[in-house]
């Protein structure tokens, strides 16, 4: 399945709406009336998508003939609207029992108290923790699936330029990238050997660029306390971040703006390399067989990072019946559904059970290493109300650089409008 740069993640403007409320604004998450009666709604971003879409509605209809108590219907809304959806919704206090929302976003959805912390009947150890939602230590959502960045490439331009292939035993250092894209650079073949989908706008540039820049051992946020990203964000560390991120377009090796689907431009043959994501898988391999290579992403100090958290599902406060929610989940976190849902959405499974049902991800699979970068690289996008904000301004300065803005400059402004931010909503304490 081809996707346009990153479709697992969310646009969060919708949702920085509700980060500029007050916790006790919301007086719970509906009315209560949803799920009393005998009838549950779910609602999910996945009407644009039929083959999720058709995996969840199976889930739906096994459990509804799995007992007589409970019947969920389910409320499918385009990607694009669903945040404002439900957004208009919380405000009315008119929220579903069953929601599904984009990870990173989880904590200011808890905060202000449009979810209600999980109690399922189910091992959750089980599953990949980037597809735990938590806050606060407690869990408020579960995913069926992760997805994880990688580079990609071809073995055969690898080996014509003299590069090394990296591995999970031995990513590339720093040096190693730049040395292999000076030596595709000078073949002359690429315009821009390296494609990291500088098109991208939204939660794609905090996805995508923030675990460089963790890599060099900065962050968005001092994690400590969440309250703060004064010395993290614009630190040493993160200004030689901005610094290499930005010669690498000075260099020619990046393009300022990357075509708008860098998967599809690296199957055409117009990239060495690019750095994309797992959902990517499949269609490259099918393009080049035995001669694609998927490798970790660049050690720059710190080890590889890559981005954590996708899609998951919860409960809200105002359910009418919670137990019965739970109990639905519950139902549905068996390996099957985990893996049909998977399968349709061209992921990595949550669970070790699912993933051997699903081709490619058993062990010693071809898609397996994906769940290995997974387990071994990824850092949770951070776990505060606050997330929301620090994305856009996070965005926001590397599009700066990105354009050739001063790299000091930008990060401190980010900084500057991220710390009054928290300071405004109180260090986004619960009440």
């Amino acid at each position: 399945m081809r996707r346009t740069l990153w479709r697992t993640a969310i646009a969060v403007a919708a949702v920085g709406i509700m980060g500029g409320m007050t916790a006790c604004s919301s007086g719970g998450g509906g009315t209560g009336n949803d799920g009393k009666n005998g009838q549950m709604t779910l609602w999910t971003h996945n009407a644009g998508n039929k083959a999720e879409l058709a995996a969840i509605k199976q889930i739906v209809d096994d459990y509804n003939a799995s007992q007589s108590e409970t019947k969920i219907k389910i409320q499918a809304f385009p990607q694009d609207s669903y945040n404002d959806s439900v957004a208009a919704a919380a405000s009315a206090n008119k929220l579903p029992c069953i929601v599904d929302i984009d990870g990173p976003n989880v904590p200011n959805w808890a905060w202000a108290k449009y979810l209600t912390p999980l109690d399922l009947s189910v091992d959750l150890d089980k599953n990949l923790p980037t597809t735990l939602g938590k806050w606060n230590d407690e869990i408020y959502s579960v995913g069926y699936y992760d997805v994880a960045l990688s580079m990609l490439s071809r073995k055969s331009v690898l080996d014509e330029a003299g590069i090394r292939i990296a591995t999970v035993e031995q990513p590339w250092t720093r040096d190693e990238l730049d040395d292999a894209l000076a030596k595709l650079k000078d073949q002359g073949k690429w315009d821009y050997p390296l494609d990291l989908g500088t098109a991208g706008t939204g939660e794609w540039l905090p996805y995508a660029y923030s675990p460089f820049l963790q890599s060099f051992g900065g962050d968005l946020i001092d994690r400590d306390d969440y309250q703060s990203a004064e010395g993290v964000l614009n630190g040493d560390a993160a200004i030689d971040w901005a610094n290499w991120f930005q010669g690498l377009i000075d260099n020619g090796y990046v393009a300022k703006k990357s075509g708008t689907d860098s998967t599809l431009d690296f199957q055409n043959g117009k990239s060495a390399i690019v750095y994309t994501g797992s959902w990517a898988g499949q269609s490259s391999l099918d393009v080049f067989g035995d001669d694609l290579v998927v490798m970790p992403t660049v050690d720059l100090g710190e080890g590889p990072k890559i981005g954590g958290g996708s899609w998951q599902w919860g409960v809200t406060t105002g359910c009418g019946n919670p137990e019965a929610a739970m109990d639905y989940l519950s139902f549905s976190l068996k390996p099957e559904y985990i893996a049909a849902v998977a399968s349709a959405t061209g992921t990595i499974p949550a669970t070790d059970e699912a993933a051997a049902l699903v081709p490619g991800y058993e062990p010693g699979g071809f898609f397996d290493q994906f769940r290995t970068f997974s387990k071994d690289y990824a850092v949770l996008r951070p776990e505060t109300p606050a997330y929301p904000f620090i994305a856009t301004e996070f965005g926001n300065a590397t599009k700066d650089i990105i354009n050739g803005g001063d790299p000091k400059n930008a990060l401190d402004a980010a900084v500057k409008a991220i710390d009054a931010n928290i300071k405004s909503n109180g260090g986004f304490t619960q009440e």
